[in-house]
């Protein structure tokens, strides 16, 4: 077996630096079906899985990739499936019954313009409400949003160890400008890689409750075939796993899986500020949008507009009192997506009376650092 972490500098693209980092994660199963621009996702794969004692399978199409993974994650592996726009939909039904069923799994959506079919190969950032709300029911859910083939490595790793953590699906929003941007991209040695894996339940395999709350509010999970009494389902379910149909324990179950990612937050939102200490006006970007707003702060310095850039690495769970805080400070906020307002609207809702701006478009291409400046150059004057 060659080894498992392909050590050193490379120049690759966004979406073979994706499966590089499911392969230092200690990924062993990935289902997935071709879709662009996320195929490169799968091929990587395909050509690394086996070389490192894991399984590749093309299914027969995104409903049954979304299943797949959640069945290889009760048996025990790491597991992880990539799309886009037309495919995130068709996933979104089991992607409740992994929050549910608290099934670590990492999805990877390389989005494109949409809706339907949309721009196939041109870039977009407009699944991002999807992301949060494209399941049923009340839920929440983990999403990280990579600027570059670097950070396409390095956070995926980073979802796996969230999904291992707190089991739950956790998904890489990334789009196809990141996704087909070749960059170097650094991948250190194994040893160096910090990995999480699920906990294991010990004790009395009699006496044992597969969705009893440990450390964090995460139940230890064990393997099909471990030897423990597991049952698993969509319907509402107990903590030893068995479908109870009341009120009581409907509040019971949701709570636990809420507050397993409320009571957490600080452990998994990441931001990063640039130029925030005496910002006068903030724009808030992820994503490949992020990389043209540095660039406008750095004009609208040149010009003595105090900008600043709050990048979100985090989108989900959206980094709420991070918002409300600078909004005591600032005289308003910019948000840089590909899209006609979503992330903008959850700015809005946290800056409260500061006024709050949407820099963005339908899709197909990066937000000019130029529509950023004008919106701030009208608002000030």
């Amino acid at each position: 077996m060659k080894s498992q972490v392909l050590t050193g500098e490379h120049f690759i693209n966004g979406d073979e630096a994706c499966a590089e980092g499911a392969i230092a994660a200690g990924c062993k199963f990935f289902g997935g079906y071709p879709i662009t621009p996320a195929t490169e996702v799968a091929e990587q794969m395909s050509v690394r899985l086996p070389h490192v004692g894991g399984t590749f399978i093309q299914m027969e199409d995104e409903i049954a990739a979304m299943t797949s993974i959640l069945g290889a994650a009760w048996a025990g592996f790491k597991t992880m499936t990539a799309t886009s726009g037309p495919g995130f939909s068709l996933m979104m039904e089991t992607v409740g019954l992994a929050v549910v069923t608290e099934t670590p799994c990492v999805v990877v959506n390389v989005q494109r313009a949409g809706p339907s079919t949309g721009l196939p190969t041109q870039g977009a950032q407009g699944d991002m409400m999807q992301a949060r709300w494209g399941s049923h029911g009340d839920y929440e859910i983990i999403a990280l949003a990579p600027s570059s083939p670097q950070e396409m490595f390095d956070l995926t790793i980073t979802a796996f160890n969230l999904s291992e953590k707190y089991r739950t699906p956790v998904f890489i929003m990334s789009d196809e400008i990141v996704g087909h941007m070749s960059e170097k991209v650094i991948i250190p040695e194994g040893r160096k890689i910090k990995t999480f894996s699920r906990v294991k339940p010990t004790g009395r395999k009699d006496r044992f409750k597969p969705f009893q709350p440990g450390p964090l509010g995460v139940a230890p999970m064990p393997a099909i075939g471990d030897g423990y009494n597991v049952h698993v389902t969509g319907l509402t379910h107990n903590e030893k796993g068995y479908p109870v149909m009341s009120v009581d324990i409907q509040k019971e179950m949701m709570e636990r899986l809420l507050g397993k990612i409320r009571n957490n937050l600080d452990d998994i939102i990441l931001t990063e500020d640039y130029r925030l200490k005496d910002a006068e006006i903030v724009l808030v970007s992820y994503g490949v949008s992020a990389r043209t707003a540095y660039t406008a702060v750095e004009e609208a310095r040149a010009m003595g507009i105090r900008m600043g850039l709050l990048r979100l690495i985090t989108v989900w769970p959206f980094p709420e009192q991070r918002i409300r805080d600078l909004a005591k400070k600032v005289k308003g906020f910019i948000t840089v997506e590909i899209n006609m307002g979503q992330i903008s609207r959850e700015v809005q809702r946290c800056a409260g009376i500061v006024p709050s701006f949407i820099a963005g478009h339908t899709g197909g291409a990066v937000v000019p650092p130029d529509d950023v400046l004008k919106i701030a150059k009208e608002f000030l004057a």
